[in-house]
């Protein structure tokens, strides 16, 4: 199979095609250093994403606090974890860098706040 991706290892965005079979990368172009085929094995194999949202917050203003999560979780997980965040009402005063869900989704990564508010 082939998949043409674009290199976000680094400011060069290097235009990859990937050339798979179903366990692993049989060849990788175009990319200018090392990390493009190590990136493209990831995001064929094992897509990971960082998610940023909003919370609702109580007791500020704006009423809607940026959070995002504190590192890559698997991409499947990313709509799941949008749900999570839309179920809360946090209330001010909060934090950058606030943990705002702790582990979320068992991930091991958290849900922290982007802005003070």
């Amino acid at each position: 199979m082939k998949k043409d991706l674009i290199c976000i290892t680094c400011p060069l965005g290097c235009q990859l095609e990937v050339d798979y079979d179903k366990s692993k990368i049989i060849g990788v172009t175009g990319n200018t250093c090392p990390r493009g085929g190590a990136y493209a094995e990831k995001e064929i194999f094992h897509p990971e994403r960082v998610v940023t949202t909003t919370v609702k917050i109580s007791g500020a203003d704006p009423s809607l606090l940026p959070v995002k999560t504190s590192g890559s979780v698997p991409k499947g997980l990313t709509s799941k974890i949008i749900e999570e965040a839309f179920k809360l009402e946090v209330k001010a005063p909060v934090r950058v860098g606030d943990v705002i869900i702790k582990n979320v989704l068992s991930t091991g990564v958290d849900l922290v706040a982007t802005r003070n508010l």
